[in-house]
């Protein structure tokens, strides 16, 4: 891969994550300032529906009729006019849920369809991919801290009354840089239909449900089910941490929030090591742990001392042991122990159990449990945390007791069959 092939996709995956990082976050803030916290999670889980339903639009159609370039750079420049249309909508709920849904069905398949322009271009993978995907997560963090720090004093007057997150800026910010990488996607490297001519699959190999008749580890099924069960209350965070941190009136909280993804990177490097220490099991098992005790961080983060406070911030730093090991660990559990012939629906399997049906559960449950707990316009913030703690506690016993490892993955060895 060339340096000029290296910088341009450095550049997409920046675009891509800075674009969700921007305006994802600080979604909940927002809607609860126009009176539509009613409808939060609700909206949050239209990222779920979207991801079950992007395996089928690039299998069906970009895999086989268009290059992956050219998809992309129309679904961004597509969900760049959803996103200023959403920026526009005040006061119809209804709407404002169904535009919000177009979005994500442009962008869920974007994720793919940039990982195969990505992989596409590379020689080697397991030493080429990492460094550019990491700058992802750098774009996630520099929304962020633009948003904070440069944009609200671009547009905000001195002593306003609503902060950043809690206006349109954010969601005009991402349609400004959607129509960015949607007009560079057509510069990035050729990427062919990998299955032009090909026979269409039917719709359970699309999702990977055919992994049914393939894997027969009791092991899988046991992480597989976890990691269904796990992705609901996790679905809380991404929903309404920054509508808790804004009403609690957090300064700068989107760019607080972006020092998860910053432990994000650091963690990420220490992953071989717990992997090769303590093995899946336990890696897996902290991961989930991890979630339930930022709960009871963010539960009793606030309670009127500052020095309180830091319990809350923490909750936010561990977000890089929450996603590392859980998510990331997950992933490389799949790729290390199942065999190649099942090792790449596996992991579209695993989508679609996590950001697909688990998103899709848990923001509806987290969107029942804010509203029962919301009186008066206030939402009882310590119960609605110590739900999904209790929730991911309970998990985490039950994959203790259920999953057992067969033999011990040796990282950088060949894959366990």
């Amino acid at each position: 891969m060339t340096g000029k092939i290296r910088i341009k996709l450095s550049i997409m995956m920046f675009l891509m994550y800075f674009i969700w990082g921007a305006w994802w976050v600080t979604l909940g803030a927002y809607m609860s300032a126009l009176n539509f916290g009613d409808i939060i999670g609700r909206t949050y889980a239209t990222q779920g529906v979207a991801a079950i339903v992007s395996p089928l639009f690039v299998g069906m159609i970009a895999d086989r009729y268009f290059s992956a370039q050219k998809v992309m750079g129309i679904l961004h420049l597509l969900g760049a006019a959803f996103l200023f249309y959403i920026s526009t909508i005040t006061g119809n709920k209804t709407l404002f849920y169904f535009a919000t849904l177009g979005y994500m069905l442009t962008f869920m398949p974007t994720l793919a369809l940039s990982n195969a322009i990505a992989f596409g271009a590379m020689t080697d993978t397991v030493k080429e991919f990492p460094g550019i995907r990491v700058l992802g997560t750098v774009g996630w963090i520099v929304a962020g801290l633009s948003l904070s720090f440069i944009i609200s004093k671009l547009v905000l007057p001195t002593g306003a009354s609503l902060t950043i997150e809690q206006t349109n800026w954010p969601i005009r910010l991402a349609a400004v840089a959607a129509i960015i990488l949607g007009m560079f996607s057509f510069t990035l490297p050729d990427t062919p239909p990998a299955l032009r001519g090909k026979a269409l699959p039917g719709i359970s190999a699309l999702l990977g449900l055919d992994i049914f008749k393939h894997v027969k580890s009791n092991a899988f099924w046991v992480f597989i089910f976890a990691s269904l069960l796990v992705c609901i209350p996790l679905t809380f965070y991404y929903s309404y941490t920054n509508t808790f941190l804004v009403e609690k009136g957090t300064s700068h909280a989107v760019a607080l929030q972006s020092l998860g993804q910053m432990s994000e990177i650091a963690f990420m490097l220490l992953l071989p090591f717990f992997l090769v220490r303590f093995g899946f099991k336990y890696v897996l098992l902290i991961g989930m742990l991890c979630w339930a005790l930022r709960y009871v961080l963010f539960a009793f983060g606030y309670a009127g001392a500052d020095i309180i406070m830091v319990m809350a911030i923490g909750g936010i730093i561990i977000h890089g042991l929450c996603y590392d090991l859980f998510f990331v660990a997950g992933q490389i559990y799949i790729d290390k122990s199942m065999p190649a012939q099942t090792r790449a629906r596996a992991q579209s399997f695993l989508t679609l159990v996590t950001l697909g049906i688990g998103s899709l559960v848990g923001g509806e449950l987290a969107n029942a449990i804010v509203n029962a707990n919301t009186n008066g316009g206030e939402i009882d913030w310590k119960t609605v945390w110590l739900i999904p703690a209790v929730l991911a506690v309970v998990i985490a016993v039950g994959f203790a007791l259920t999953f057992h490892e067969k033999k011990t993955m040796k990282l950088g060895g060949a894959h366990d069959t």
